[in-house]
């Protein structure tokens, strides 16, 4: 008798246990540091389910993950510990920066800031980076990577004409091809983007936004995967260098959020916020003079009906739950970018760390 009590409470137990479920209202954040770095200055990263990459000021790295997101044991190499893979590309005898990362089927991509800009694709279960692209212009400057599939990619960049640098991949990342400005709309004087946390661009689908930002801030947008491009008007803050959007995303292929503003003014809160319901074609603003200000980093929660945004930054943590007309701010502990796992837990980089959240 005694024993089948036993066996019952523990079938019970088990029946009843459920996995962490935040509640329906974010109202507070752990941040959980992966690993710190005080020479580490990171705008970009992603991960599967293996590993977190990141690109940094002065090398690339790959931290080793476990099904719990705990620090284990990673395939090591050069420049490493038994945690931590770092790999460092030079040129002419300097480190490269690299603000852009995707990781494809397990293959890494990277591409470097400034002239020359060099685009590298580090193969699945190797080390040794393959240079796929290099453009060298003194005016080069790329911003943002992403992939439509395995095979088909985009990455974007500053004008070098004018028209905004584009360069496609159709072949797995072996090849890349740039965009003529014929192919693309013109661009205006002071039109760039701002490389602060490889959210510049935005893929559901087919469908492909990017933000651009600087003394004009507006969105191309292609419904063909980089075929063909029209561009939208916004109503976000913009006239000077330092102004427009620094990061959107689309929740799907109607549901979109941008954010920015002037990270010389982090507290100005006018007109730094605008979302679209229309697929990117009009634009408004919300939270206006509310809210965060300047924020290098905004995403979607994931499986939130497009209610749910997380906008990071350099001032901290914030979090809407009415698509932006309100937020609530977490932390102040600033972030320069973030990605989502699940509607619970998030990876954000920043400096000096790269840190595991987890939404409560």
């Amino acid at each position: 008798m005694r024993l089948f009590v036993v066996v019952l409470c523990f079938i019970m137990f088990n029946s009843c246990k459920e996995e962490y479920k935040r509640s329906i209202n974010v109202t507070k954040v752990n941040i959980e540091p992966i690993f710190v770095d005080s020479t580490l200055s990171v705008r970009a990263i992603d991960f599967n389910d293996e590993y977190l990459y990141y690109g940094s000021s002065d090398h690339i790295g790959k931290r080793g993950l476990n099904k719990e997101f705990k620090i284990n044991l990673s395939e090591l190499n050069v420049n490493s510990n038994k945690n931590h893979f770092k790999h460092i590309l030079n040129y002419e005898e300097k480190p490269l920066h690299f603000r852009a990362i995707k990781e494809v089927e397990g293959n890494l991509f990277i591409i470097s800031i400034a002239n020359p800009a060099r685009l590298y694709k580090i193969y699945r279960k190797s080390d040794k980076p393959k240079l796929v692209y290099e453009e060298v212009n003194e005016k080069v400057f790329y911003d943002s990577m992403d992939f439509w599939n395995d095979q088909e990619g985009i990455a974007i960049g500053d004008p070098t004409d004018n028209c905004m640098s584009i360069i496609i991949t159709r072949d797995g990342g072996e090849t890349w091809t740039k965009l003529s400005c014929e192919d693309l709309p013109k661009a205006k004087e002071g039109e760039a983007a701002f490389a602060a946390s490889d959210t510049n661009i935005a893929i559901i689908g087919d469908h492909t936004w990017v933000a651009t930002g600087g003394k004009a801030s507006r969105i191309l947008y292609s419904s063909d995967k980089g075929k063909t491009w029209k561009v939208f008007e916004t109503p976000i803050t913009q006239g000077k260098e330092t102004t427009g959007i620094y990061s959107l995303d689309f929740y799907d292929e109607q549901n979109g959020f941008a954010i920015g503003g002037d990270y010389t003014k982090p507290n100005d809160t006018l007109n730094n916020k605008i979302r679209t319901s229309d697929g990117g074609e009009t634009w408004q603003v919300v939270a206006n003079g509310k809210g965060p200000g300047y924020r290098s980093c905004v995403q979607f929660i994931p499986n939130s009906n497009a209610k749910e945004l997380v906008a990071t930054g350099f001032k901290g943590i914030d979090y809407s739950n009415d698509g932006g007309d309100s937020w609530r701010h977490l932390s102040d502990e600033g972030f320069y970018t973030i990605r989502f796992l699940n509607d619970s837990v998030a990876y954000a980089a920043g400096k000096g760390r790269v840190s595991k959240l987890t939404f409560r």
